[in-house]
């Protein structure tokens, strides 16, 4: 009984410290997603130049688009004729993060991580694109037609590439439609339906995973793994590299982590590996650029965010952990209203289809 209730009030307390953010990240989002067409994104990157790398880069930080999302996106980019490493840089630095990650992130760990964060995912979407630009050899027989993705891709699986057409073909991002205005209705329906569809299910199982780890973890593992870096970061990779977890639904878990002892430095390698790869993106990479790309593609993501943990690990050597994490503060009324809409909105999102599905089979009859 009292572990249920540790369990209950990690759950609350990571809830109290993301939900405000989220929401407003996901608000923004779809304000941005207003503004921003896809034909807008393709027309900038499709480019075979390391100016279209830095493009790449530099507009896939704020991009409000999931791990599954940026696959369509960027197989259109490819597919209009920009290199491998613009193609490689976007893959890579889009689902790291986006305007609502970076919000939740900076309401969960502070600014100098947020900003750490960002900063290094651009490092690291530079190099793997300058280097799929300058080693590798342009796949000229890549015809493929991009697979739209979806509304509500499951958390935490694996699939194959011919999979992801299946799990992601109802959703409104992959639009190619020239932006005709800001319309209100559509933002609040990007961000409230669309987007966080996308990330309802991975948000509430990273939330319950970062609860589970909080209180469960025991003490001599922990200090097993802080004591042994490697092995932390070797772990983490193992268990991030596969996953499909977008940037938001990350950060309970990275917290969870740190609460129980993990350092910074590991927790940061989840959150830059886990968004960044996943089974899906994987097996995409190798059929739209080539094994050669797929190696640059994995191999700059591990040694990257390893040496960059590191150095996280390094900047913090004299800093507490659990105070870099802002859940110990007393919640007010706008973190409490924050989490129930936060809850509603999840819980419709996830529920909407089975609603959807009773009531076409009441009509039908």
């Amino acid at each position: 009984m009292e572990f249920l209730t540790e369990f209950v009030h990690a759950i609350l307390e990571l809830s109290y410290a993301m939900a405000p953010y989220i929401l407003f990240g996901l608000l923004f989002a779809g304000i941005l997603h207003e503004f921003i067409s896809d034909d807008f994104v393709t027309k900038h990157l499709g480019k075979d130049s390391i100016g279209s790398v830095l493009k790449a880069t530099i507009f896939g930080i704020p991009l409000p688009v999931c791990s599954c999302g940026v696959i369509p996106l960027a197989t259109g980019i490819k597919k209009s004729g920009a290199s491998n490493g613009a193609t490689l840089s976007f893959l890579i630095s889009t689902p790291i993060t986006g305007i609502d990650s970076i919000l939740a992130t900076y309401g969960m760990f502070g600014w100098a991580f947020t900003i750490y964060r960002i900063i290094t995912s651009m490092i690291i979407s530079i190099i793997a694109g300058i280097l799929a630009n300058v080693t590798a050899k342009p796949q000229a027989s890549f015809t493929q037609t991009p697979p739209a993705f979806s509304q509500t891709a499951p958390a935490f699986t694996q699939h194959t590439p011919a999979q992801e057409a299946s799990f992601c073909s109802r959703s409104s991002c992959c639009d190619t439609e020239l932006k005709k205005g800001f319309q209100l209705k559509g933002a609040l329906n990007y961000a409230f339906i669309t987007l966080l569809g996308d990330i309802a299910a991975p948000l509430v199982i990273g939330l319950l995973l970062g609860a589970l780890i909080t209180v469960a973890v025991p003490e001599n593992l922990a200090q097993i793994l802080q004591e042994n870096s490697w092995l932390s970061y070797g772990i983490v990779l193992a268990i991030a590299i596969p996953m499909y977890v977008c940037a938001t639904a990350s950060l309970p878990i990275a917290a969870g982590l740190m609460l129980s002892g993990v350092s910074p430095g590991a927790a940061f390698v989840f959150l830059s590996a886990g968004p960044a790869t996943n089974t899906v993106t994987i097996g995409v990479v190798k059929k739209m650029l080539g094994s050669q790309v797929l190696y640059i593609y994995l191999s700059t993501i591990i040694i990257g965010s390893m040496l960059f943990g590191f150095g996280l690990d390094y900047l913090l050597s004299d800093v507490s952990v659990k105070e870099m994490i802002h859940m110990h503060e007393e919640a007010g009324w706008l973190e409490y209203g924050s989490t129930v809409l936060l809850g509603v909105l999840v819980a419709y999102v996830l529920l909407k289809p089975y609603l959807q599905k009773d009531s076409g089979s009441c009509c039908s009859s």
